[in-house]
C-alpha cells in the first residue's frame, strides 16, 4: 500500500477515535452535571414503593441496584411490588398507597407507567419513573433519563415535580368494560391500534420500538374507518361532523416519539387533548406523503401538513373531549395497550391531575 494511502487511512482512523472520545466525554460531562444539579435539590426522605414489571429484562438485578442506591442515599423505607398477569400497575399502586407509601415509582415501560398513573391521578402522591420499556415515550417527553438507572433514580427520589394532564378513554358500547382508561401519551382507534396489536413480541425485544414499523407495513392497505366525530372545544362548544373517513384517529397528551413529532402542539399541562385525524389515498404514495407531513411538522414544530402533500390528510384539532361513533367496530389503544374493539368511544382529559417527579420543575413536591 502506498505511503500516502497509509497516511490518509491513519488520519481518518485518528479522527474517528478523537470523535468517539469527544462524544463519550461530552456525554459523561452532561451526565455528571445533570446528577450534580439533581443532588443539589436534595433527596426526599419518605416511604417509596417501587412497582416493577418482572417480565422486563434484568428486573431482578435492577431491584438489587435500586436497593443499593437507596441505601447509599439514606432512603430506608422502601417497598417492592411486582405486577402480575391479573394484577396490573393500578392495583399494585393502590396496594402501595394502602400500605402507607408516599411516592410510587413505576419501574417498567409505558404500560406500567400508565396503569400506575391511573391510580395516582387526583391524589397528592407523586409518581417517579424508572423507564425500562421499549419506547418509554412518556419518560422521554418528561425529560427523564433513558438507559441511565442512577439518573432516573435521582429524579424519582429528589424534590421536584410537575403536575400533568391525564387523558381518559371510555368504550361506551361495552357492557363489560366501562372503565375510563387513563393515558398519558396517545390513545387512538384504527390503524395505530391495529399496528400495535399485531407487533411481534420477539421482534419488539430485539429491535425495540422499530418493531411497530414492521407491523405497520403489514397493514398499510387495510380498509378505512367511517364514523361521526363530535369534538368539544375549550370554549365548551361541541362541533359534530358525520361520515368522517380515516385511517386512524388519535387523541394526544404528548406528541413526541423518538426522532419525530406526531403532535407538535400537544402540551401535557394545558388541559386539552390534541385530536388527530389521518387519512391516505393512492396506495404507497399516500403513506409516503404522510411520512413527509410528519417530517415537515417535526422540523417546523407546527401542526400543519407539508405543502407538497397530495395524497395524505392530517387534521389536528384541540379540545376538551371528543365522542366518536363508528360504522363498524375498530381496535382501540391507550399508550400502546390494546383494549379490544368498540364502535363508541369517548376521550376526555383531567387537567394537571397527576404529580410526576421530573428533572426540571416549576414546583417542588
Amino acid at each position: 500500500m502506498p505511503t500516502s494511502a497509509i497516511i490518509v487511512l491513519s488520519s481518518i482512523g485518528a479522527l474517528i477515535v478523537i470523535l468517539a472520545v469527544s462524544i463519550f466525554s461530552i456525554r459523561m460531562y452532561r451526565r455528571h452535571s445533570f446528577l450534580h444539579r439533581l443532588f443539589k435539590r436534595g433527596n426526599d426522605i419518605v416511604h417509596y414503593a417501587f412497582i416493577i414489571n418482572p417480565s422486563k429484562p434484568n428486573a431482578k438485578s435492577l431491584k438489587a441496584r435500586i436497593r443499593q442506591y437507596c441505601a447509599q442515599n439514606g432512603l430506608k423505607e422502601i417497598t417492592f411490588i411486582n405486577t402480575e398477569l391479573d394484577k396490573d400497575g393500578r392495583e399494585c399502586a393502590i396496594q402501595a398507597l394502602e400500605g402507607g407509601a408516599d411516592v410510587i415509582v413505576a419501574v417498567g415501560g409505558d404500560g406500567t407507567v400508565r396503569t400506575v398513573a391511573s391510580a395516582l391521578a387526583g391524589t397528592s402522591h407523586a409518581m417517579g419513573i424508572i423507564p425500562i420499556g421499549t419506547g418509554n415515550l412518556f419518560a422521554r417527553n418528561m425529560g427523564i433519563p433513558i438507559d441511565d438507572i442512577d439518573s432516573a433514580l435521582a429524579v424519582a427520589t429528589s424534590h421536584g415535580s410537575r403536575f400533568v394532564d391525564v387523558g381518559r378513554l371510555e368504550m361506551l358500547d361495552s357492557a363489560e368494560d366501562r372503565e375510563a382508561h387513563a393515558f398519558l401519551i396517545i390513545a387512538g382507534t384504527g390503524f395505530d391500534a391495529l399496528m400495535i396489536d399485531n407487533t411481534d413480541p420477539t421482534l419488539k425485544k430485539n429491535i425495540s420500538w422499530l418493531a411497530y414499523f414492521v407491523s405497520g407495513a403489514q397493514h398499510l392497505f387495510t380498509k378505512k374507518y367511517t364514523g361521526t366525530v363530535a369534538i368539544t372545544s375549550s370554549d365548551g362548544e361541541t362541533r359534530q361532523r358525520e361520515s368522517i373517513v380515516f385511517r386512524t384517529l388519535m387523541a394526544g397528551n404528548c406528541g413526541q416519539i423518538p426522532g419525530l413529532s406526531l403532535m407538535p402542539e400537544a402540551s401535557w399541562d394545558d388541559g386539552l387533548l390534541d385530536f388527530e385525524i389521518i387519512d391516505t389515498s393512492g396506495g404507497i404514495i399516500g403513506w409516503a406523503n404522510l411520512f413527509g407531513d410528519v417530517l415537515h411538522q417535526t422540523i417546523t414544530h407546527k401542526a400543519e401538513q407539508s405543502p407538497f402533500s397530495t395524497n395524505s390528510k392530517v387534521e389536528q384539532i384541540q379540545g376538551l373531549s371528543a365522542e366518536i361513533t363508528l360504522d363498524k367496530a375498530a381496535p382501540v389503544q391507550v399508550d400502546g395497550d390494546v383494549l379490544g374493539e368498540t364502535r363508541h368511544i369517548r376521550f376526555s382529559v383531567e387537567k394537571e391531575a397527576l404529580c410526576v417527579r421530573v428533572p426540571d420543575s416549576q414546583s417542588a413536591a
